[in-house]
Formats: C-alpha cells, sequence, structure tokens
C-alpha cells in the first residue's frame, strides 16, 4: 500500500476527530501517520498494519486514558468581572434596589440589592451575587433587622 494512502487515510480520520472531538479518530489518524512512515522507508503492506495497530493500541489504550483524565480535571479558571462573583465587598453608601456603592477588591463599584426591597446600611458586609455590566448585585451577608 502506498505511503500517500496513509497519509489520505489520515487526513481523513483527522477531519472525523476536528467535528467529533472524541480523541478517538485523532489518534488512529496518528497510527495512520505512523503506517505512512513505515511504508514510506520501504516496509510491505504487513508492516505497515502491524505499524498502524501497535500505534493505535498505543495510542487508544494508554494516551487516551490520560488525556481524558487531564481534560476532566482541568479547574476552570474565572477571570475579569466572573472572578468576583463570590466575593466579599463592604458597603461604602447605602445600597438598594436601584443604586449603591460598594468596595469590591480595593475598587469601588456601583451596585444594587439582589432583593430589591432591601436596603443594605454603609459598613454592611455583602457577597456578590453576579455582575452586569459595571454593577454588582450583592446581597448582605447577614440579614438586617
Amino acid at each position: 500500500m502506498p505511503w500517500y494512502l496513509w497519509l489520505l487515510a489520515a487526513s481523513a480520520l483527522g477531519a472525523v476527530e476536528f467535528f467529533t472531538l472524541t480523541l478517538v479518530f485523532g489518534l488512529l489518524a496518528g497510527a495512520a501517520l505512523v503506517a505512512a512512515v513505515v511504508a514510506g522507508i520501504g516496509i510491505g503492506l504487513l508492516g505497515q498494519i502491524v505499524a498502524f495497530l501497535v500505534a493505535a493500541g498505543v495510542g487508544l489504550v494508554v494516551l487516551r486514558p490520560v488525556a481524558m483524565r487531564y481534560v476532566a480535571t482541568q479547574p476552570l479558571a474565572r477571570d475579569g468581572s466572573d472572578a468576583l462573583i463570590g466575593r466579599r465587598a463592604e458597603v461604602v453608601q447605602e445600597v438598594t434596589g436601584s443604586h449603591g456603592l460598594i468596595k469590591l477588591s480595593g475598587e469601588d463599584w456601583s451596585a444594587r440589592a439582589l432583593d430589591e426591597s432591601l436596603v443594605i446600611p454603609v459598613g454592611a458586609l455583602v457577597d456578590v451575587m453576579e455582575i452586569e455590566g459595571a454593577t454588582a448585585i450583592v446581597y448582605p451577608r447577614e440579614l438586617l433587622p
């Protein structure tokens, strides 16, 4: 089997991997590349098939479980304003359902109460529940009397 047929198979498998993202077809594409190299150096069809099967087996049995475990354990990194959700802040100017000001991560942020009926006094500690644009939606750490 000529080496360029293995390259064609590798390309097709790579395209399938692109659409499925299972890591199976990508590893098979890599195995087809190994078989293409074996074919390119002049080894016969049986050697090419053995090389393909060995490379595919190593990829699917050894590499894929390690890669899948790595992907599954990646921590979700929050950045930007999303990283502020869940943080504690101090009220600098009384916070109501429509306006207010808090000190969050060393900066002043406009804020409004999550519960529109609440009025949160100056000095109270609040939790940031969400961020809408440049406004923090907050809830008091302790319910007010």
